[in-house]
């Protein structure tokens, strides 16, 4: 094993308990200081992940909570789920800002663009749409509709908009130009996330397979495989590096990947039933990870 697979978080520093039921995803915030967390039991909470402390509990949800995100500064939330809406918190208060409606069926994902003035979401309904914090109008701006199936994960930069659907593809829509790309994985995507140079889309799919595509060309380049993933939505994600990919397991397990020739360089139970979510921290050696047994863990 290398000097770098080595270093790789591997020991739980801290379990973080409080959700009733499934957690179903974990997020870093941006600096990596604390955690927000979302789950079955229909409420966001957020964590210091180093101390262990729960900072606050955020209810107002009225069905699973799937997705949550921060914003840059910290100061907002957005979070998603079986209620078909998207809830835009303030985090001091805790107080719900504003209901975006639009979906008619749940939301999976939702993401704030880099200037934290646009959520983007995705839903069962096979569309993507996108809210001004901005206005006072709870309706979409925008909505793109040509998925053939449900959409499980958006993402975004400052040009593009990013998403993954059940129907195999990733689309990419350039903001700028209007114009759409679609790579065709063949197999159902249930979460994508970007290299932290922005240059490659890693995709989770439903053949147990996460795949790597360069962002520009949509040219496949590389397969990593191993664990199981057949009917859960779960994460993956790559190390604060680029070096490593990481994803978790229906039978609890977490794999790292070697990047460029995809060997497994480890592997280890992480928890007792499903891992529905990795995060890494920003800058440092450190890791969470979510599950339906109601824990999140902290890796180091």
């Amino acid at each position: 094993m290398s000097s770098a697979a080595q270093q790789l978080p591997r020991t739980e520093s801290r379990t973080l308990s409080g959700h009733e039921g499934a957690v179903l995803a974990v997020r870093f915030n941006h600096d990596g200081k604390y955690c927000l967390s979302c789950g079955k039991d229909r409420t966001l909470r957020l964590w210091n992940p180093h101390t262990g402390a729960h900072v606050k509990t955020y209810k107002s949800h009225g069905r699973e909570v799937r997705d949550v995100n921060a914003s840059s500064d910290n100061a907002k939330l957005v979070s998603c789920g079986g209620d078909k809406q998207i809830f835009y918190w303030d985090v001091a208060s805790g107080k719900v800002i504003r209901k975006f409606r639009g979906h008619n069926s749940e939301v999976n994902s939702v993401k704030f663009n880099e200037h934290n003035t646009v959520v983007l979401s995705a839903g069962y309904d096979r569309s993507v749409r996108a809210f001004d914090c901005r206005s006072q109008s709870s309706d979409p701006i925008q909505t793109i509709d040509t998925f053939q199936d449900s959409v499980m994960s958006v993402n975004v930069t400052n040009t593009e908009i990013i998403a993954g659907s059940v129907d195999g593809t990733v689309r990419t829509f350039d903001i700028r130009m209007g114009r759409e790309t679609v790579d065709n994985l063949g197999h159902p995507v249930n979460c994508i996330s970007l290299s932290n140079d922005r240059n490659c889309i890693l995709a989770n799919c439903l053949d147990s397979t996460v795949r790597l595509l360069d962002k520009n060309s949509g040219e496949m380049l590389q397969e990593y495989k191993g664990h199981i993933c057949k009917s859960f939505k779960m994460d993956c994600c790559l190390t604060n590096d680029d070096a490593f990919v990481v994803g978790g397991s229906e039978d609890g397990f977490v794999f790292f990947w070697e990047l460029v020739d995809a060997p497994i360089v480890a592997t280890f139970r992480a928890h007792s039933s499903v891992v529905t979510s990795v995060s890494y921290h920003p800058t440092k050696t450190c890791m969470l990870t979510s599950s339906v047994d109601g824990t999140i863990r902290v890796w180091t």
